[in-house]
């Protein structure tokens, strides 16, 4: 099916995808919501679990803080993405007259995306009780067991499928930010990448996620985790460079989103002439 789109612009899968997986989300977050709501009274020692196993010391020296610390910011990158870089790819193909307000909305979704859906596994599985500290049942089948303790059997079915889709409109969407980036490699006029190269560099990539998408089918999955942690730690190294490098431009453009709207602009509309530097500026024409 990812090849069926990324080589044969099955456009229809992919849109069908697109607008699947809100419908999925909305059903997940309803069904943890239903969890909660059968078990309100368990709601406050709930809580006061989070709180006490967070912040006790045995807790941290037990789990040995530096792995509990990694562990975190690795699943956190994979959680919302922040500062990794894949999210302004996303931001990019949006249509606005301000790049500072898409930017305030990428940074709230950071936020919606954590506390909504992330807390709302976190609800499920501790409300439910079936969890069980160092048992064999982790991760995605764990939620599965839980649910089905309160929704039947099938419930993991169901599940399943809202996995599948989200595992699957990721793989499209991540396809797609790299092929819009190599669309600035074709017609190379710096010379950076050889013409050759640079001509035959979609297709390249394209047989590169198919063969990556086949191999993380086949591969152990704590390799492919693995994996994944180590390539997200190249993308964050080189997202940080673009910080460091482009930061001072993006306050220019916050700061003058602010002052628009504090003359009363409804809609502030970004003008490239107040960036100092205009070499590279491709899209505010």
């Amino acid at each position: 099916m990812s090849g069926l789109v990324i080589f044969g612009g099955a456009t229809r899968i992919a849109k069908f995808t697109e607008m699947i997986v809100p419908i999925m989300a909305g059903i997940y977050l309803l069904s943890a919501l239903g969890i909660v709501l059968m078990n309100i009274e368990k709601v406050p020692e709930m809580f006061a679990l989070i709180i006490h196993d967070a912040f006790t010391p045995q807790a941290a020296v037990g789990g040995g803080f530096g792995t509990v610390f990694m562990t975190g910011v690795r699943r956190g990158l994979f959680s919302n993405e922040a500062g990794e870089g894949s999210v302004p790819n996303a931001a990019a193909t949006a249509s606005g007259k301000h790049p500072a307000r898409q930017g305030l909305i990428q940074s709230f979704g950071v936020y919606v995306d954590t506390w909504f859906v992330c807390s709302a596994t976190a609800f499920s599985i501790l409300l439910t009780e079936e969890y069980e500290i160092g048992g064999e049942l982790t991760g995605v089948a764990l939620v599965q067991h839980s649910l089905a303790s309160i929704y039947g059997t099938y419930a993991p079915h169901a599940l399943a499928i809202i996995v599948f889709l989200f595992a699957f409109s990721s793989i499209v969407g991540n396809y797609y930010y790299g092929e819009v980036n190599i669309a600035f490699f074709e017609g190379d006029e710096t010379g950076a990448l050889p013409s050759i190269l640079a001509k035959n560099a979609i297709n390249i990539f394209r047989v590169g996620v198919i063969a990556m998408v086949l191999f993380g089918s086949f591969a152990e999955l704590s390799f492919v985790w693995d994996s994944a942690d180590l390539f997200m730690g190249f993308l964050c190294l080189t997202n940080l460079y673009a910080i460091l490098r482009l930061g001072k431009y993006s306050f220019i453009a916050l700061d003058d989103y602010i002052l628009q709207k504090s003359r009363g602009v409804d809609e502030p509309v970004f003008d490239r002439k107040i960036i100092p530097e205009q070499k590279g500026i491709h899209a505010w024409k």
